[in-house]
C-alpha cells in the first residue's frame, strides 16, 4: 500500500504567527472530537460517581491517563494520515479476513450497547423535565441523522466542535461547588488508594474510569475521521497539537466532574444517578445549576452517540467498500448513512422497550470495553510497525513501542483483575 501523497491541507497558508494559526483551525477537529466525545453519558456518570464516592482521591488517575490517551490516539491520527484510509479497513488488509471480521463485530457489539446507555441518559434527563421519553428519544435520534445528513464534513465538524465548547460548562460547575482546591491539587499529583482502602468497588471503579476515558471505538473514529478530512503529511505536526489538546481536554473535563460530585462527598449526599445528583445539589447551585448538568448530560450523550454511531457506520462501509464519507450527500452514500440511522434508530427503540434491563447493558458495556481494548490496541501497535506500508518517518520509533507495550500490558491487567472481579465477587474486601 502507498503512503497517501496528496498535498496538504494546511500547506496552503504563509508561516507568520496568523496563518500558523489558520492552519492549524484548518486542520484541527478529529483530535479534539474524538476525546471530548468520549465524555460520553456514561463517563459523566462514572466520573461524578468517583467523586461522590471517594472525593478528590482519585483525581491521580486521571494525570496517569493523561499521556496514555495522547500515546493511543496519537497512533491512530498518525496511521490514518500514512495510509488515508480507516482503522477497520486496515486490520483487514493486514491481518485478514478472520481478524477483520473478530474486530469489526467487537466494536459493533460494544457500540450498540455504548449506544443504548447514550440515549437511557436522554430518557433519564426527559423524565426529570417532565417529558415522556417517548418523545424525546426519537426527536434526538432523528437529531442525530440530520446532524451528518448535511453532506459537508466541514459543516458537521463545526457543529460538533460547538457542541465539544460547551463541555465549559463542567468547569463553571467546578468552580461553583467550592471544592477544596489544595486538596484536590494534592491528591491530583500524589497517586494513593482513598481512607477507605482497595476494596472492590474500588477497583471496578477505578477500572471503569480507564475503560472510560480509552475506548475501543476511538481508535476507529479518528482514523476514519482523519482519512475522511483527508488529513497528509504536513498536516502530522498539526495533527499532534489537536490530539494533545483533546487529551487535556477530555482529562480537565473529567477532573471538573470528578469535583462537582466531590460537593456531595463532603455533604454526605448519595445519589443514584446524575439527574438525581442535580437535585442533591441545589443547595449549593441552585435550579439553574441542576438544569445546567442535565443540559452537560444530555449535551454528553448527543456527542457520545454520533461519534460512536460513525465510528460503526465508517467501519462497516470500508469493509463493505461502500463510499463512506460525510463529504457526500445521503443519496450518494446510502449504506453508510443507513448504517448510522440503524445504530441510532436499535439504540433508541432498545432505551423505550418497557423494563429494558438498561442497568445490566451498562456494566455489559464496562465489562465489554475492558476486555476489547486491550487486543484493539495489539492491532494497532502492530500496525504501526509495519515499517514497509508506513516508511520510517511514520512508523513506531523504539521508544514508541516501549511506551505501547507498557500501556497494553498495564491494560491487560486491568482486563484480567475485572474479568476476574466479575467471575469472583468476593475477590476484593467490601466497602
Amino acid at each position: 500500500m502507498s503512503v497517501a501523497t496528496t498535498p496538504s491541507l494546511a500547506t496552503r497558508a504563509p508561516g507568520n504567527l496568523r496563518h500558523r494559526l489558520l492552519r492549524f483551525l484548518v486542520v484541527a477537529g478529529p483530535g479534539l472530537i474524538v476525546m471530548v466525545a468520549d465524555n460520553d453519558a456514561g463517563a459523566v456518570s462514572t466520573y461524578t460517581q468517583a467523586g461522590a464516592q471517594y472525593g478528590t482521591s482519585l483525581l491521580w488517575v486521571l494525570l496517569i491517563l493523561l499521556p496514555v490517551t495522547y500515546f493511543v490516539q496519537e497512533m491512530v491520527a498518525r496511521l490514518g494520515i500514512a495510509t488515508g484510509e480507516g482503522h477497520a479497513a486496515m486490520i483487514y488488509q493486514r491481518f485478514g479476513v478472520w481478524w477483520g471480521r473478530f474486530a469489526l463485530i467487537d466494536l459493533l457489539v460494544v457500540n450498540g450497547l455504548t449506544l443504548v446507555t447514550e440515549f437511557a441518559a436522554i430518557a433519564l434527563a426527559a423524565r426529570h423535565w417532565g417529558v415522556s421519553p417517548a418523545l424525546v428519544v426519537p426527536m434526538a435520534a432523528v437529531g442525530l441523522v440530520l446532524l451528518v445528513g448535511t453532506g459537508s464534513y466541514r459543516r458537521w465538524e463545526r457543529m460538533t466542535l460547538t457542541l465539544c465548547g460547551l463541555n465549559l460548562g463542567w468547569l463553571v460547575l467546578a468552580l461553583w461547588v467550592g471544592p477544596h482546591w489544595g486538596e484536590a491539587l494534592r491528591d491530583t499529583a500524589l497517586p494513593h488508594a482513598p481512607a477507605s482502602g482497595i476494596t472492590g468497588d474500588l477497583v471496578f471503579l477505578v477500572i471503569a474510569i480507564v475503560g472510560t476515558t480509552i475506548a475501543p471505538w476511538q481508535l476507529f473514529f479518528q482514523q476514519s475521521c482523519v482519512a475522511d478530512k483527508r488529513l497528509r503529511f504536513a498536516d502530522l505536526k498539526l495533527a499532534r497539537v489537536d490530539t494533545a489538546l483533546g487529551a487535556v481536554a477530555v482529562v480537565a473535563s473529567a477532573g471538573c466532574m470528578m469535583l462537582v460530585g466531590d460537593a456531595l462527598h463532603r455533604s454526605g449526599v448519595a445519589y443514584a444517578d446524575p439527574a438525581q445528583m442535580a437535585g442533591a445539589l441545589a443547595p449549593q447551585i441552585g435550579h439553574a445549576g441542576g438544569v445546567l448538568i442535565l443540559l452537560l448530560m444530555v449535551n454528553a450523550a448527543l456527542l457520545g452517540a454520533t461519534a460512536i454511531s460513525l465510528s460503526s457506520a465508517w467501519a462497516w462501509g470500508e469493509v463493505m467498500g461502500w463510499r463512506n464519507t460525510l463529504q457526500a450527500k445521503m443519496s450518494q452514500a446510502p449504506g453508510f448513512y443507513a448504517t448510522y440511522a440503524a445504530c441510532a434508530a436499535v439504540a433508541a427503540g432498545v432505551t423505550l422497550i418497557p423494563g429494558a434491563p438498561l442497568q445490566t447493558i451498562i456494566l455489559s458495556v464496562q465489562v465489554l470495553a475492558g476486555i476489547m481494548l486491550p487486543p484493539a490496541i495489539v492491532f494497532l501497535q502492530l500496525l504501526l510497525n509495519d515499517r514497509e506500508m508506513l516508511g520510517a518517518r511514520f512508523a513506531n520509533r523504539p521508544w514508541n513501542n516501549w511506551v505501547n507495550w507498557t500501556v497494553i500490558a498495564a491494560l491487560f491487567a486491568l482486563s484480567f483483575v475485572l474479568a476476574a472481579q466479575v467471575l469472583l465477587p468476593g475477590m476484593f474486601p467490601e466497602t
